[in-house]
C-alpha cells in the first residue's frame, strides 16, 4: 500500500471531528469490550489485597492489571471475530467494527493474537508464570470453549462459558501468593454463580435478537417464568458461597455485613424478577435490566469488602 493509499484509507475512517487515527484507535479500543475488562479488575484488584493481608505491592497490582487487560482484550476481540456474523443480524452489536467494516477480520485476529501472546509474556515476565498460564487458560477457553464450542450449541452457554470470567481472582490471588488457596477457588465460584443472574436478565432484554442471530439462550428456549427461576436458584448459590468465605477466609465484620447486606438485596430482585413472571405479567413489563445493572453494583459492592476487610483487620485487629 503506498503512502497516499494509506492516507486515503485512514481518511475513510476518521470520526466526526476529522481525527482519523483518533478513530482508528477507538475502533481497536472498542474490540477489547473495555466496559467488560473494567468488571474483571473489579475482582483482580480486591483478591490482592486479600491475599496480601493488607495493601499489595502497588507496582505488582499494577503490572497484574495490564497483563489481565491485555489478555481479556485479546479474548474479547477473537469474540468479536469469531461472532462476526450473529454480531451483524443482532441489533445491540450491529455497531461493532468488525460488522461495520471499519477494521477487517484479518487484522482483528492479527490484533487479538498479538494480545494474547503479550499478554502472557508480559504477566510471566513481571508477575509469574502461573499467573500467566491461568490467564492464557481464560483466553483459550473464553474462546474455544464458549465461543466456538458452547455458544451456538446449548442453553448452559453462558453457565459453563462464564468460567473464564472467574479466572482473574485466581489470577490475582497467584500474582500475590505464587498459589491457589481456598479462599480464591470460593471467590471463583461466587462469580461462576454470579454470572448467569447477571447475563441472563441482559439476554431476557435482547430475546429477539439473540432468537434472531439463532443463538440458543435460556430465554430463547424456555419460558420467562424458567428462566427467572433458574435465575433466583443460582442467585440463592451465589451469596451462599460468598458467606462460605466468612469461616474459610477467616473474614472479619466489614466482609460479613456487605456480603450479607448486599446479599439480600440481590436475592430481593431476583424474587422481584421472579414473582413478576409467575403473575404472567407480559415480557415488556418484566424490566429484567433492573437485575442486570444492579448486579454489577452487587460485585462492585461484595469485592470492596474483600478488599476493605483485611485493611480494617491489619489497621484494628481487635475490631476486626
Amino acid at each position: 500500500m503506498t503512502t497516499v493509499d494509506a492516507r486515503a484509507e485512514l481518511s475513510a475512517l476518521s470520526g466526526p471531528d476529522g481525527s482519523g487515527l483518533r478513530f482508528l484507535v477507538g475502533q481497536y479500543v472498542s474490540l477489547m469490550k473495555p466496559r467488560i475488562i473494567e468488571l474483571l479488575l473489579i475482582t483482580t484488584i480486591p483478591v490482592m489485597f486479600l491475599a496480601a493481608g493488607g495493601v499489595p505491592n502497588l507496582l505488582l497490582v499494577l503490572a497484574t492489571l495490564v497483563g489481565g487487560t491485555l489478555s481479556a482484550g485479546a479474548a474479547n476481540t477473537l469474540n468479536c471475530y469469531i461472532d462476526r456474523d450473529i454480531d451483524a443480524v443482532m441489533h445491540r452489536t450491529s455497531k461493532r467494527p468488525l460488522v461495520t467494516g471499519t477494521i477487517s477480520p484479518r487484522a482483528a485476529l492479527t490484533f487479538g493474537a498479538v494480545l494474547g501472546v503479550a499478554s502472557t509474556v508480559w504477566l510471566g515476565l513481571l508477575v509469574n508464570w502461573l499467573s500467566a498460564w491461568l490467564a492464557l487458560a481464560a483466553l483459550l477457553f473464553y474462546v474455544f470453549g464458549y465461543t466456538l464450542l458452547l455458544k451456538r450449541r446449548t442453553a448452559q452457554n453462558i453457565v459453563w462459558g462464564g468460567a473464564a470470567g472467574c479466572m482473574p481472582v485466581l489470577i490475582g490471588w497467584s500474582a500475590v501468593t505464587g498459589s491457589i488457596s481456598w479462599s480464591a477457588l470460593i471467590l471463583f465460584m461466587v462469580i461462576f454463580f454470579w454470572t448467569p443472574p447477571h447475563y441472563w436478565p441482559l439476554s431476557m432484554r435482547f430475546k429477539q435478537d439473540y432468537a434472531k442471530a439463532e443463538v440458543p439462550m435460556l430465554p430463547v428456549l424456555e419460558e420467562m417464568v424458567v428462566v427467572a427461576r433458574q435465575i433466583a436458584l443460582y442467585a440463592w448459590a451465589m451469596v451462599l458461597t460468598s458467606l462460605a468465605l466468612v469461616p474459610v477466609g477467616s473474614m472479619g465484620w466489614i466482609y460479613t455485613a456487605t456480603a450479607v447486606g448486599a446479599g439480600v438485596l440481590f436475592l430481593a430482585e431476583a424474587h422481584r424478577l421472579l414473582a413478576s413472571a409467575r403473575s404472567g405479567a407480559p415480557e415488556s413489563k418484566l424490566r429484567p435490566m433492573r437485575l442486570f445493572h444492579f448486579s454489577i453494583t452487587y460485585l462492585t459492592i461484595l469485592f470492596v469488602g474483600v478488599a476493605l476487610d483485611p485493611i480494617w483487620h491489619l489497621a484494628l485487629p481487635g475490631l476486626a
